[in-house]
């Protein structure tokens, strides 16, 4: 028989094998999907697709909103667009606490990790829950104020409405891309060319940053575009699915190839190598600084070359400072136990954003402090939905130098966890925003830890009684810098009485929307007064802010860098020239609402003190 045949039979089998999956594929679409419509070029020329809203906002890292209101949080991302197409400053939107990067500028901001890889730029992020299950073909993002924060999407293979939770969680990036700076404020509609992926999904996480934007961004709604069954692609490229072949290609891309991280984590044999090249030339001191530029993927596949480079990426002193943020998505009770014996030496660590969904273990997070945590001066744990009150417990044993802690929206540690904290006095930062720490806890922190200068309570909305709270500030505090209290329901001039005359050495105050601050009780004349240091004060929302209170910051606090007074109606463009003259440093004015600041005299304002951002917010 002629060699031809069987090729021909074999082409025969194939492009029949080929027939039946199409012809299956499209009976199951057909049959389990909403509408169909024509598929793109890659896939079958007839497909059957699924558009969705996002039915729930299961998690986010921070909003402008406040815990009990709907206005500019992140759940108005959940169901059909309340704003767009219309464009402008919505409180029915979903809002993130901060912008540009003013945050980075003020006396509160936090020294940078080393080694974050330069693909990692998220500050944000928000989790969104839809109905069904699919294979993403597109995600459409409505931006109606100052786009352009979003910029990674990535999917989930877990069911957040599934009774059995999966045994293994799989995030796959759909689409990344560093923060770009958009032409102008006006609504879009935000459509990412996303990858294909080789599982359905019903859960999207957006990350953002927001630090080129002019002002908050603003989202109003999500939607999800995908098919029922996986998509084939069409014969004209290959019947090959190219996820398949490129699946390990897009984990080493998504976290530096921390999906084999834990792998490279165990690895204690080496080849034999003849030579070590010219590293042993080179002083032991001098390979450290070297290997101190790469990030810790890196570190693990250079220790697999050789056995010299093993020994110096494996040095407790390559791990002094050590950020596992990036790779939150691949972190694990196996990655924390193979990174111990690197770790002894460890001062700074960054477990923000891991372990959720039970990558984490109580036991596993245990583990690891009791055998690093001795020299640790910093621990960043926001997001940490792990975390619980045997954590804090063990956080207070096994860490005695402890200065820094970053509990940031870990919503889900139970109120009586926080009274561990009063056990390590030499705290000088404390960050429980969106916490659910209550006024004994608090009062008890503030008790022993004396030695705080920067605490952060912005929206703890368990705390009963702020004057309570800022007089014991006042009492204690001596060496406070900064105060976040941003949306805190009940201070009034009496606690703020007590504080600025305790508190002396304060640089930052955020009052941000606390409706019982009246300025006709004096309370902010008060704080301009006392607190000769201010650089950073947000007022914002306060109604009540006049040209007094204005002038008073202008005569006693000439080191002002930074100053919001979102919709005050009292404040008028002469006390304003006041400041901008007497404050040399200001940099940030925010006049978003102030009604007798129209845009003739902001353009005037901008004119005269060019050195000086002027913010002016509006709505149509």
């Amino acid at each position: 028989m002629s060699p031809v045949f069987p090729m021909l039979t074999v082409l025969s089998m194939f492009y029949y094998m080929c027939l039946r999956r199409r012809a299956r594929t499209a009976t199951r679409g057909e049959m389990n999907s909403r509408r169909a419509i024509e598929s793109n070029t890659r896939a079958l020329p007839i497909n059957v697709e699924i558009v969705q809203y996002a039915k729930e906002v299961l998690d986010f890292s921070s909003h402008y909103g406040s815990e009990n209101s709907m206005s500019y949080t992140m759940w108005n991302l959940a169901g059909i667009p309340n704003v767009y197409p219309s464009s402008g400053d919505f409180t029915q939107t979903a809002v993130f606490r901060t912008y540009g990067t003013w945050w980075d500028r003020c006396p509160s901001a936090r020294l940078p990790f080393k080694r974050t890889p330069s693909t990692f730029c998220s500050q944000d992020y928000v989790e969104l829950a839809f109905e069904e299950p699919v294979y993403p073909t597109a995600v459409h993002i409505l931006e109606t104020y100052h786009p352009g924060a979003v910029v990674r999407i990535l999917a989930c293979s877990a069911n957040p409405y599934s009774q059995n939770p999966p045994a293994e969680v799989r995030w796959e990036i759909l689409w990344s891309e560093a923060p770009t700076k958009v032409n102008g404020p006006q609504a879009r509609q935000f459509t990412p060319c996303i990858k294909q992926i080789n599982f359905p999904t019903n859960l999207i996480r957006l990350e953002v940053n927001s630090s080129l934007l002019d002002y908050y961004t603003e989202l109003d709604a999500v939607v999800l575009h995908g098919v029922k069954e996986r998509p084939v692609l069409s014969l004209k490229t290959s019947m090959i699915d190219m996820n398949d072949i490129d699946e390990d290609e897009d984990e080493e891309k998504f976290g530096c190839g921390m999906d084999t991280l834990n792998k490279q984590f165990s690895i204690v044999t080496l080849r034999e190598w003849p030579t070590n090249g010219y590293f042993d030339k080179l002083p032991y001191e001098l390979i450290q600084l070297i290997l101190s530029h790469l990030t810790v993927p890196d570190l693990c596949r250079l220790a697999q070359t050789c056995k010299l480079l093993y020994q110096h990426c494996c040095d407790p002193l390559q791990y002094i400072h050590l950020s596992l943020q990036p790779y939150w998505a691949r972190i694990n009770d196996t990655s924390l136990e193979y990174l111990q014996s690197r770790c002894t030496l460890i001062q700074w660590l960054n477990l923000s954003w891991t372990g959720n969904r039970g990558a984490i273990s109580v036991s596993g997070f245990s583990r690891f402090l009791k055998v690093c945590g001795s020299e640790l001066v910093r621990l960043e744990l926001s997001c940490g939905h792990f975390l619980n009150e045997t954590c804090l417990e063990v956080i207070t044993e096994t860490c005695p130098n402890l200065q820094e802690l970053n509990l940031s929206s870990c919503d889900k540690i139970p109120p009586q966890a926080f009274n561990h904290i009063a056990k390590v006095g030499s705290l000088k930062r404390l960050i429980l925003y969106r916490t659910k720490v209550e006024q004994t806890a608090l009062l008890s922190i503030l008790n022993f830890c004396s030695e705080l200068q920067h605490l952060s309570l912005g929206s703890c909305v368990m705390i009963e009684d702020y004057d309570l709270i800022a007089s014991m500030m006042g009492a204690k505090c001596k060496k406070l810098r900064s105060l976040d209290l941003w949306r805190c329901k009940n201070i009034t001039e009496s606690g703020i009485a007590e504080l600025a005359s305790g508190c002396q050495l304060l640089e930052e105050l955020d009052l941000g929307w606390c409706p019982t601050l009246q300025s006709s009780t004096g309370c902010f004349t008060n704080l301009a007064r006392k607190l000769p240091n201010l650089q950073k004060l947000f007022l914002t929302a306060n109604r009540s802010v006049c040209d007094t209170d204005i002038e008073e910051l202008a005569a006693n606090c000439t080191h002002l860098r930074q100053l919001d007074i979102l919709g005050t109606r009292m404040v008028s463009p002469a006390s304003l020239r006041k400041l901008l003259e007497s404050c040399k440093d200001l940099s940030l004015l925010d006049v978003s609402f102030c009604s007798q600041i129209d845009n003739r005299v902001v353009l005037e304002l901008n004119a005269n003190f060019p050195n000086v951002f002027i913010k002016k917010s509006f709505t149509q």
